[in-house]
């Protein structure tokens, strides 16, 4: 089966040596992701709502570039600086997965890769699932 690795941009693909998305066949596997756009900037710092909408729209640009969509995702995994704001993060989740429902994850990690970073999510999903 060919490979497919697709890159946000995000500058520490290089530097770490990985893919935002690898599509192997109908299988894709995104990296965890936070809320940097394109210049490295964090977007909704504060806000974990904000952060977690931008990050799952994010995600959503790279699997559209793999020939998939957010109705294929199978699994989520959130990893969230503080754990009392599941909710805020937890509602932002739903609005874009209400209806696909895949399983999901959410701990509470002592820290990201940036100190305003408060949510990171990975995805995993099949195509035509």
């Amino acid at each position: 089966m060919q490979r497919q690795n697709i890159s946000s941009g995000a500058k520490w693909e290089e530097i770490v040596g990985y893919s935002r998305l690898v599509r192997v066949g109908d299988m894709i596997w995104v990296s965890g992701t936070v809320a940097a756009d394109d210049n490295g900037d964090i977007v909704g710092k504060d806000d974990a709502y904000a952060q977690t909408r931008f990050i799952i729209q994010k995600i959503e640009k790279c699997l559209v570039k793999a020939g998939s969509s957010l109705q294929d995702v199978v699994r989520t995994r959130m990893f969230v600086t503080d754990i009392s704001k599941w909710e805020e993060i937890g509602r932002a989740h739903g609005e874009f997965f209400k209806e696909v429902k895949p399983v999901t994850t959410m701990v509470e990690v002592k820290a990201l890769i940036g100190e305003d970073y408060l949510v990171e999510i990975e995805v995993e999903a099949v195509m035509n699932s």
